[in-house]
């Protein structure tokens, strides 16, 4: 019985869009304590109109199939950055495993800025 069931799952081929990559690991980064926003602040202003859908996420793969990602954040003051960008990259990589069972190779999380909460500026 175990022979067949090997059979089946070597039969077919399963395709996960570009823009559902996105979606989960935009969503991913989003989860954290600490991440204000994702931003494309990084991008010249010619991909900003382009690619409206990546928001902060450019994902590439590497002649291996390995895909490797790098995530654009902004983070809330007070929060330490190393913590959040560990945090970052782990929910993005357990997302991914659990979602679509994709194990990436590369999470680079760079942090474009440090924003004060608007809470917090209004009390000051």
């Amino acid at each position: 019985m175990a022979k067949s069931n090997k059979t089946l799952q070597n039969k077919g081929k399963v395709e996960i869009d570009r823009d559902i990559l996105l979606s989960i690991i935009n969503l991913a980064a989003k989860e954290i304590n600490g991440v204000e926003s994702l931003t494309n602040a990084y991008l010249p202003w010619h991909k900003k109109i382009f690619a409206p859908k990546s928001e902060g996420v450019s994902i590439k793969f590497d002649l291996n199939g390995k895909l490797n990602i790098d995530v654009y954040i902004n983070v809330y003051i007070g929060y330490s950055v190393p913590d959040v960008a560990y945090r970052v990259q782990e929910n993005i990589k357990n997302s991914l495993g659990s979602m679509v069972g994709l194990k990436p190779g590369k999470i680079n999380v760079h942090v474009y800025g440090v924003v004060c909460d608007k809470e917090g500026a209004e009390e000051n």
